[in-house]
């Protein structure tokens, strides 16, 4: 009986406002006045203007997906097999457990650390199943922001992948950088990231690349990584590692975590993010893992409690299909020994194409050096390209690809190379 005037009130604003009441429906109408349009997703726009173009040749080279040679979406044989699997055994849709589905979480450790890492044996890490990578970085930059009372600074590489610098920023992260590429060589500006690092603060969190530096494709070379091992350990500095392309870049998943578990060799205890969706093809299952290496066992436990803290009121417990798919892959040894070679397949091909690339560009009869497109390594290529000349490509020949000139070699097939190369040669001779 109290309240039976909201009830009229709110009767009459539905059913046609009276003056009185003027003021609430321009209120209601107002709430969010003040919110502004959103700058536009650089890659997303890039797919949006590829998709209205009608040239049956172009390309789209934005696209951070792999695609197989004939440009279409590829799923593993071993994940269809994996997926068979599963429906064969009836399984329930329960909820998993806040850090995730253990047997997914304990060979994702194992594959980032190595069957026979001493960090694995002792005890002295925590695993938690995350939404793909950028869940697991998003994880990891909040536990830091809560736990690690050294810094709130973290150093990326220039330039990054550009989801890091909002999924730091909004994890309550301090966003700083180090010279990594060098745009004269297009390769690893090596002498400027030591001059850079060493003078970081003490203590910082810095992010490194495990493999595949996306977006550049350059990474260090092993005795490059032994140096940057020894300077972060001098400066006392904290290594979040993230592998988004474990077996994605050289085709050989102990090759592409070899320099995270080289810094575990030389003491230095880190966090590692993980991603299955590009060595998997498990883009839209979301499968991730975030790893924290500790000083030992009961550290480990006492970081996992408060992993699952952090992770509840996120999203309360990670999707379980994809963990099965990806667990199921990495613990039955006929699925792994396939898996593998389907991932050294699509790293092969990439390699190739980025051969081929160079060669059509010869064949063009291009005075460049377009070694850097071989020497770089992943699904991301810098080509060196300018502003003015990717909006040629895009205008005169429809070849999508972001201002930076950064391109995505999957969507490169042997039947479009040579037309990239003869565009390419166009705008820069």
């Amino acid at each position: 009986p109290g309240l039976s005037w909201w009830g009229s009130a709110a009767r009459l604003v539905v059913g046609g406002l009276r003056p009185g009441l003027s003021w609430w429906g321009s209120a209601a109408r107002s709430w969010w006045s003040h919110v502004e349009m959103g700058p536009p997703d650089p890659i997303l726009g890039v797919t949006e203007a590829f998709k209205r173009d009608s040239n049956p040749k172009k390309m789209n080279l934005g696209v951070g997906a792999y695609r197989d040679d004939n440009g279409k979406p590829y799923v593993l044989s071993s994940v269809r097999k994996a997926e068979a699997l599963m429906t064969s055994k009836n399984l329930d849709k329960e909820y998993l457990p806040i850090g995730g589905l253990a047997d997914f979480t304990k060979a994702s450790a194992q594959l980032a650390l190595g069957d026979g890492s001493d960090v694995i044996q002792g005890g002295r890490y925590i695993t938690v199943q995350t939404i793909s990578g950028t869940g697991s970085l998003r994880v990891g930059g909040s536990f830091l922001q809560r736990f690690y009372k050294h810094s709130c600074d973290v150093y990326l590489p220039k330039p990054s992948w550009g989801n890091h610098t909002p999924i730091f920023r909004d994890a309550g992260l301090q966003l700083k950088g180090y010279r990594y590429y060098d745009p004269k060589t297009c390769g690893f500006d090596f002498a400027g990231a030591l001059d850079d690092i060493s003078k970081i603060p003490e203590q910082s969190i810095i992010l490194f690349h495990a493999c595949a530096h996306n977006p550049t494709g350059v990474d260090p070379k092993p005795e490059q990584w032994k140096e940057l091992a020894e300077l972060v350990k001098s400066r006392r500095l904290f290594p979040f590692f993230d592998m988004a392309y474990q077996g994605f870049a050289s085709g050989d998943t102990d090759r592409d975590a070899w320099a995270v578990r080289y810094f575990i060799q030389q003491g230095l205890n880190l966090v590692v993010s993980q991603s299955y969706a590009k060595n998997m093809g498990l883009y839209g299952e979301r499968v991730g893992a975030f790893t924290v290496v500790c000083s030992d066992a009961d550290e480990a436990k006492r970081v996992e409690s408060q992993l699952k803290i952090l992770i509840r009121p996120m999203y309360s417990n990670p999707p379980i299909n994809g963990a099965r798919i990806a667990a199921s892959i990495l613990n039955q040894p006929d699925l792994r020994s396939e898996w593998l070679q389907e991932v050294k397949g699509m790293a092969n091909r990439i390699i190739s194409m980025r051969e081929q690339l160079v060669s059509n560009l010869k064949k063009e009869g291009s005075i460049h050096s377009w070694q850097h497109i071989s020497d770089q390594i992943g699904m991301f290529c810098f080509t060196g390209l300018r502003p003015e000349q990717v909006e040629r490509l895009i205008k005169e020949f429809s070849i999508y690809m972001t201002k930076d000139g950064r391109i995505s070699v999957a969507g490169v097939t042997s039947g479009n190379v040579g037309y990239l190369a003869h565009a390419i040669h166009q705008v820069t001779k």
